[in-house]
């Protein structure tokens, strides 16, 4: 219970200081891993062994120091964990660019609402209609919403400060290197297959909880019909079950880096409006509760079960 108190106290601490502006720790790993990639290019070995031994040496020196902090005990571990879980999650942060982009689209400056979209999508922007802007939105609020807090959440609560740093320090490098590009689809498979495993079993309890967040029949259906289809094995049930639920279309054609891609169809209904970016941020926020629910759900389940083995129960 000691760990649920200390998410709440992470979600407490982010929605009143959002992330640091200066000096946070992911900007100076980030840093780091960028120096790693310059350097490993240099080497005479296949891109996807240099992205092998880059990923390698970006996480060695920082996980031994999850570990090492996992021995503290009373008031610092519930600070020190408090702390380590508002760095690895970005609830305010990401509710911050989807209002800019809303906020965009209602003073109908569709230019400055592709500029603000531009900051949280890596597909082109410049030429996308208000629908699209708004697809895209709510596309990343789904999708960033199951990575950028629900993931660290899991990893906490599974693994303490191993689990959520490892995964937090696995995801920025994919968000570095995990493209499918000419110059990452083999330098960064290491970091991607690394993060498609780490998001398996988050992706589809935040897939579950989208569901119960909003239409749920339309929500499960599309997660169990679509879901799987999608490029991406994580992404695509949680986005599936968030269209799903809020009754409406993603996905669709979208520009990468120069080249068209022609994506599947995601949820039922309508193309998304402006107003359905209001939607998906209220979506977000009560699947967070409906997870912390179950989460107190299965450790008072665990408490009780070993409470009844060290009483000869079971």
């Amino acid at each position: 219970m000691v760990s649920l108190a200390i998410l709440l106290l992470a979600w407490w601490l982010d929605t009143r200081l959002g992330e640091p502006a200066r000096f946070h720790p992911l900007v100076g790993f980030g840093n780091y891993a960028a120096w790693l990639e310059r350097q490993l290019r240099r080497l005479p070995l296949a891109a996807r062994w240099q992205g092998i031994i880059a990923f390698l040496l970006a996480m060695l020196p920082v996980v031994p120091f999850a570990f090492a902090a996992a021995i503290f005990s009373g008031g610092f571990y519930v600070l020190l964990g408090s702390l380590v879980v508002y760095l690895a999650m970005a609830y305010r942060a990401l509710r911050e660019h989807a209002l800019h982009v809303y906020r965009a689209l209602e003073a109908e400056d569709l230019p400055l609402a592709r500029l603000e979209i531009a900051k949280i999508v890596s597909r082109e922007t410049a030429e996308l209609s208000e629908g699209e802007v708004c697809t895209a939105c709510i596309e990343s609020v789904l999708e960033n919403g199951s990575d950028a807090i629900f993931s660290a959440w899991f990893w906490w609560l599974l693994l303490g400060f191993p689990g959520v740093v490892l995964y937090r320090l696995v995801n920025t490098l994919d968000a570095m290197w995990g493209y499918k590009n000419t110059r990452y689809r083999y330098f960064g498979w290491a970091a991607a297959r690394a993060d498609d495993v780490m998001n398996y079993l988050p992706a589809r309890s935040v897939a579950w909880c989208y569901s119960l967040a909003g239409n749920a029949k339309q929500g499960l259906r599309c997660w169990r019909e679509q879901g799987y289809r999608w490029k991406s094995p994580n992404a695509g049930p949680v986005m599936a079950a968030g269209a799903g639920s809020l009754t409406i279309t993603l996905g669709g054609a979208a520009r990468y880096h120069g080249v068209m891609q022609t994506r599947m169809t995601l949820g039922v209904g309508a193309t998304p409006v402006a107003q359905d970016i209001l939607r998906a941020l209220n979506l977000v926020r009560l699947a967070l509760w409906i997870w912390l629910a179950h989460a107190v759900v299965v450790c008072v389940g665990i408490f009780l079960l070993f409470s009844l083995i060290e009483r000869g129960f079971v």
